[in-house]
């Protein structure tokens, strides 16, 4: 049997310009192609965290991407590690298998570390996760107002937040509307009450308070990734189409969920054309292949445009990568309806042309 104990890591965050970050990094862990966030680098991009032992996550947000999420009903994820996911004893060296470390921070694509063949053992250090610029990014993952925010708003603040850390949901809302009572730019503040109130199924009051952090601070991205899930479950295609083209001028790099979810406002609203550009980009910056539900969505996409023998090509890619889900069913269906189509259509015989005068 295999030892199962927690396991500590750490290491270092360093950009290619060869310094720490200027913002704080999401460290993941990636299993079998889902991220899952483990710890926050400190100002020297330092990272450091524990692996079981009922200590396995920090506290995900939108911005870690949800592949299961799927705004046609059908269920599209691959699936983490459940032994890592679950087991709060610990984790043994082949839970390892198949997983990677990763840092996540907009603007950045990551280098990754593997973790299988690591012995519960070995050095904790990991050693040094590189990520390289994209380009320019316009949005950040944590608010300028922050700075700002007066000391009695910062310490109810950070109140709230331990509260949240405990599960203590309705402490944390009282301490964290201190804080925007004493400093209403606070846009963290507004965006983590925001999340806390959706903890606890308040969805309105969460609406509210991503705005709230919006009218502080229109350049920080994290409500926005909240709030293009609220226009989805509205089906407000046109408020979604907005959320989310906000948010990609942004930051078109590092969110493609954001991409995907502007690509099936743009199909519902039969904008076809820019629809197929969105879920194109989706499926480019999606590089893990985290979201499978985008072959789908570009094959109908793809199929609204008479581009049948491509569609087919993402339908089929999709089941491959889905074979499981919720909607397989219904996408076999669709492709045989395509394929009995072009079957006809191969049958058919050309006419012929004109006679010659």
């Amino acid at each position: 049997m295999d030892m199962v104990r927690p396991i500590f890591l750490s290491g270092k965050v360093l950009t290619n310009e060869g310094g720490p970050p200027s913002e704080s990094a999401t460290i993941e862990l990636v299993c079998n192609g889902i991220p899952r966030p483990m710890a926050y680098t400190n100002s020297k991009g330092n990272f450091s965290f524990q692996l079981g032992g009922g200590n396995n996550m920090v506290m995900p947000d939108a911005s870690v991407s949800n592949s299961g999420m799927d705004p046609f009903g059908g269920m599209g994820g691959l699936g983490g590690n459940p032994a890592i996911n679950n087991n709060r004893m610990g984790v043994s060296e082949r839970d390892l298998v198949g997983c990677e470390l990763r840092a996540a921070l907009p603007g950045f694509r990551s280098e990754s570390i593997q973790l299988a063949g690591r012995r519960l053992l070995d050095n904790p250090d990991v050693g040094t996760l590189l990520i390289q610029r994209l380009g320019k990014v316009e949005g950040y993952t944590t608010s300028m107002t922050t700075a700002n925010a007066p000391k009695n708003a910062k310490k109810a603040f950070e109140k709230g937040l331990k509260e949240a850390k405990k599960n203590k949901l309705a402490a944390a809302e009282t301490e964290i509307r201190k804080a925007v009572a004493e400093y209403p730019l606070y846009a963290d503040a507004w965006y983590e009450l925001g999340r806390i109130q959706e903890a606890q199924n308040k969805r309105d009051d969460a609406h509210a308070s991503f705005l709230k952090a919006l009218e502080a601070d229109a350049r920080f991205v994290k409500p926005y990734l909240h709030l293009m899930q609220h226009d989805l479950a509205a089906n407000n295609w046109e408020q979604l189409e907005k959320t989310t083209g906000t948010l990609l001028k942004l930051n078109p790099y590092n969110y493609p969920q954001a991409w995907y979810y502007n690509s099936v406002a743009l199909l519902q609203l039969q904008k076809f054309e820019d629809a197929e550009q969105s879920a194109r980009q989706a499926l480019k910056t999606d590089e893990l292949g985290q979201i499978p539900k985008i072959r789908h969505v570009l094959g109908i996409i793809l199929a609204q445009q008479n581009e049948l023998p491509e569609a087919l090509v993402h339908m089929k890619g999709y089941l491959e990568k889905a074979p499981n889900a919720n909607d397989a069913g219904q996408v076999r269906n669709q492709m045989m309806e395509i394929e009995r189509f072009l079957g006809r259509q191969a049958a058919t015989p050309a006419s012929a042309p004109p006679p010659q005068e």
